[in-house]
């Protein structure tokens, strides 16, 4: 049986898309985007933009939306046994509407993917079907926030996750 996603998170205003692959086990339990507790997703996002991790989620889905950032994922629908992107079956997929989101979300300028697979499955499933403006959209790829990129430490992440902040900074987002 297939999982479904979540709606995007953010509003009109928004200037930054962070994509995931699709949300987790934990995360479709409690119905929230990166809810498992080892995942550093929040604290990192709390760092990057001055509010504390541990506000209720929908405060920090706010504090997001304050920053101009929206979250979603690529899949709106996918089979994946567990939690871990390399299990997601890919033939499975069907990718969100990203061509309504961008129409619906005019200040886009900037997308960060949270890891490789989110990039992946974007680049195969969505990118060529996007008229040529959206094509030219900046793509970032980030280390992954989840417990399972345990490569690299939490504060490696947040040095390579501040990046998302300059586009914001300096406007051109």
């Amino acid at each position: 049986m297939p999982d479904t996603g979540f709606p995007f998170a953010g509003n009109r205003n928004a200037r930054i898309l962070i994509l995931g692959s699709m949300p987790g086990r934990k995360s479709l339990a409690e119905n929230r985007y990166y809810a498992h507790p080892q995942n550093a997703f929040w604290p990192i996002m709390a760092d990057l933009f001055g509010f504390d991790a541990g506000l209720d989620y929908e405060a920090r889905l706010a504090q997001l939306c304050t920053h101009h950032v929206a979250l979603w994922d690529v899949a709106h629908q996918c089979i994946r046994p567990g939690s871990m992107d390399h299990a997601i079956e890919i033939e499975s997929v069907i990718a969100n509407d990203f061509i309504s989101f961008f129409n619906a979300h005019p200040h886009i300028c900037a997308i960060f993917f949270n890891g490789r697979k989110a990039e992946e499955m974007y680049r195969k499933l969505v990118l060529a079907r996007l008229p040529d403006a959206f094509q030219q959209m900046p793509l970032h790829t980030l280390p992954s926030t989840s417990p399972a990129h345990a490569s690299i430490t939490r504060a490696e992440k947040l040095s390579a996750w501040k990046i998302i902040t300059e586009p914001l900074e300096n406007g051109s987002a």
